[in-house]
């Protein structure tokens, strides 16, 4: 199985969920970190 890029995002979004659910304070920083991902590939600097 290839883990493509269309793979990544719900395996993330999966972590991440799990992840607010066990420590609630990190939901700052995932979301965080989640956008700034997010906005430097869609401005094309990480391809």
């Amino acid at each position: 199985m290839v883990i493509g890029i269309t793979h990544l995002q719900p395996i993330v979004a999966l972590v991440a969920g799990i992840a607010i659910l066990i420590i609630p304070r990190l939901l700052n920083f995932i979301v965080a970190a989640y956008l700034i991902v997010v906005g430097v590939i869609g401005l094309g600097l990480i391809k």
